[in-house]
């Protein structure tokens, strides 16, 4: 394949994709077949990239949204041990069922979940469909209930607001460009090239691990921690406590660090923003029955 003739493959790869519509590409390689500027092979190319490119614009079903969720989930069992510890995960969901009654996704097509994960890594993770998982490291910032609240309610936030299908469908889009690029090289007939093509189609199953590398964009990160107050004020839990929770956390911050300060924005830009949306006003201390709960089902962790 000369230069020219595989720049006008790409160029009209391009066209075709940007329509976004996998039967309108078939149309065109039908047509570049028949005038002679498409082998059958290379309209076959085209065609595959126009389905990925198609494919990033399906809405994403709530039962899909499920089982990505708990392959996310599995990815990270895979490097956090759960905790095993039967009183403090009933305690976990109970107060996280609570949060999310409260929110403005109160239910998911497999419910919320949540477990505690046995690391002293200070992090969270909420996957799509509403698992949610907190290291015994965040729990250490948390002083009592209303702060362990404001944790749930952040990561509920994530999940109501579908920040993680946000997050795959962007590496969806990404990964259909890139089959553009190798499936224009998979025609020139490089074995190795060929190769390659098939281990960029078995790396898409990796998408999950990578939104837990990489974390939620800033934008997202500052949008669940407005979310999140507003959470508590209508559960009746103080919403200052989740700026005295991310104190907590700012005090122990390692920018280089493992765990949150790899995938979250510095507790201090948070607190900055967060503050513009919670009103200032005296808040009677929490009941007493809410440290005692607190005490008795976390106190030992």
């Amino acid at each position: 394949m000369t230069n020219r003739r595989l720049t006008m493959l790409s160029s009209l790869a391009a066209v075709l994709l940007i329509v976004g519509c996998a039967s309108v590409t078939q149309l065109g390689t039908q047509l570049g077949q028949g005038a002679g500027v498409l082998t059958e092979d290379e309209a076959t190319s085209i065609n595959r990239a126009g389905e990925a490119l198609s494919k990033t614009f399906e809405d994403i079903t709530p039962e899909q949204e499920y089982y990505i969720g708990r392959a996310v989930a599995a990815s990270i069992l895979h490097t956090y041990a759960p905790l095993e510890n039967r009183d403090a995960n009933t305690y976990l969901n109970n107060l996280g069922q609570t949060l999310a009654m409260a929110s403005d996704r109160p239910e998911t097509f497999g419910g919320y979940h949540f477990l505690l994960l046995e690391s002293d890594e200070i992090n969270a993770f909420a996957a799509p469909g509403g698992l949610i998982l907190v290291t015994r490291g965040m729990l250490a910032c948390c002083a009592g209930e209303d702060e362990l609240a404001a944790v749930l309610a952040h990561e509920i936030a994530h999940v109501q607001n579908r920040d993680g299908l946000q997050a795959i469908k962007k590496s969806r889009l990404t990964s259909a460009f890139t089959i553009i690029g190798v499936e224009a090289a998979r025609t020139l007939g490089d074995e190795d090239l060929k190769q390659l093509a098939e281990d960029f189609e078995a790396s898409i199953d990796d998408i999950a691990q990578t939104l837990i590398n990489s974390g939620y964009a800033r934008g997202a990160e500052q949008n669940a921690d407005h979310d999140a107050a507003v959470i508590l004020h209508r559960v009746g839990y103080d919403p200052q406590a989740l700026v005295r929770m991310l104190g907590v956390m700012g005090e122990r911050w390692k920018p280089s660090g493992p765990g949150f300060a790899r995938t979250h924005p510095s507790p201090d830009d948070r607190v900055k923003s967060v503050r513009s949306g919670i009103p200032e006003a005296d808040v009677a201390p929490a009941p007493a029955a809410r440290q005692t709960r607190f005490a008795a089902n976390l106190g030992g962790i």
